[in-house]
């Protein structure tokens, strides 16, 4: 097949037409699939809402159908997408109840091992126009391996360390689009990219191939790229797609990829990490009694508690930006204010205020920095603050 445009850098293709035909053209074998079929929610009707007449219609492609024709169409792609799948891969669908029990029991059909229902919740869902049922404020992800018996990739130690250590739950709260995702343009289904983010880390390593065979606007495309994987998308949209190469074009500019990657890894969940500087014997004390101090505010011993503080639960000890050494908190969140009298107890020599900030840490256990990050930041380098864990864990 001919493609509909192929990124300079090789890491981003789009082809142009029916997925299923062009899924059977294929013959690349890809690592994971991410696909957002439509969910069939389409009736041609429209609401008059505040004055103004607002559509509900998203396309043909989207059209209300009968349940034996969403699984005869979910059957059909979701083979031609298995035959393209390497053994070890794994498959996303997005859907609502509209398609998603299809999807899950082809899959099942087809011989794929289902792994996870996600259920992702909009923390920032908008109210339900009608006051007959409960909020709508979910979607879900069926999440799948080609096979019952080979083992898929799963970084488990990376999601248990953005969701504060422990086991990453399949309930996400994720917030919808925003304003900075969609400044070339709108597709009616886009998903956020925070989402994609997520899923991308989730299920597959760098340099991997990614597949979105209902591509639209190509957000997982967007964050593929931008986490270092390697994009094919199709859709039968012209208009879609030329949104996508812009987009695609936005993140070559290697200030807004940096400012659209830490905007997509944002989570308003995360665990922080105190970050502290002390001079070297004192670090060496530090790690030496696990209980990292520094001045509660100025000499009159204000306090001032940032947002963030809740989620503590690393502590990061450096020296002039030097020797980071990473330790778990013994209590997420948790601080104490203690004297300078109280510190002298411990073997400690404060003498810049009256009152500290202490944290008690498991200096028995250092945790590895996987991401090199530049601590010398002038004036700041030796100012406590807090920083997310992902600065030091290379979440890519």
């Amino acid at each position: 097949m001919e493609s509909y445009y192929q990124s300079n850098d090789h890491q981003f293709e789009l082809f142009q037409g029916d997925a299923i035909e062009c899924l059977n053209n294929m013959s690349t074998q890809f690592d994971m699939i991410f696909a957002d079929p439509p969910y069939f929610l389409s009736r041609g009707y429209s609401l008059k809402i505040n004055g103004e007449w607002k559509s509900f219609e998203k396309g043909e492609w989207d059209r209300v159908t009968s349940l034996n024709n969403i699984n005869d169409f979910n059957r059909r792609w979701l083979s031609a997408c298995r035959n393209v799948l390497k053994n070890d891969g794994t498959i996303w669908v997005s859907g609502t109840y509209h398609n998603i029990f299809s999807v899950a029991t082809c899959l099942v059909e087809l011989g794929f091992k289902v792994l996870n229902i996600i259920v992702w919740q909009k923390s920032d869902a908008k109210p339900t126009l009608s006051r007959s049922y409960f909020n709508f404020t979910t979607e879900y992800l069926v999440w799948a391996r080609k096979s019952e018996k080979i083992p898929h990739y799963f970084n488990c130690e990376m999601m248990e360390q953005i969701n504060g250590g422990v086991r990453m739950g399949d309930v996400w709260r994720i917030p919808f689009v925003a304003s900075w995702e969609m400044k070339q343009g709108k597709h009616p289904t886009q998903k956020p990219l925070r989402l994609l983010y997520r899923i991308i880390i989730s299920s597959t390593r760098e340099g991997e191939l990614i597949l979105d065979p209902f591509a639209g606007s190509c957000t997982t495309g967007i964050a593929a790229n931008l986490l270092g994987r390697r994009f094919v998308g199709i859709d039968q949209s012209k208009k879609f797609l030329d949104y996508a190469i812009k987009r695609k074009h936005e993140i070559e500019d290697e200030n807004v990829a940096n400012a659209m990657f830490k905007k997509m890894a944002e989570n308003p969940e995360e665990v922080m990490v105190i970050v502290n500087h002390a001079r070297s014997v004192l670090y060496r004390k530090m790690i030496e009694m696990g209980i990292c101090y520094f001045r509660a505010g100025d000499s009159k011993g204000s306090l001032l508690v940032t947002p963030g503080f809740e989620r503590l639960q690393y502590v990061l000890l450096h020296t002039n930006g030097e020797n980071a050494q990473l330790f778990k908190l013994k209590t997420k969140g948790h601080f104490q204010i203690w004297t300078q009298e109280t510190l002298q107890q411990y073997g400690f020599n404060p003498r810049n205020a009256n009152y500290y900030v202490v944290f008690h840490f498991d200096a028995s256990k250092p945790i590895e920095i996987k991401k090199h990050v530049n601590l010398h930041e002038h004036k700041n380098t030796f100012r406590s603050k807090i920083r997310p864990l992902s600065d030091f864990m290379g979440i890519k």
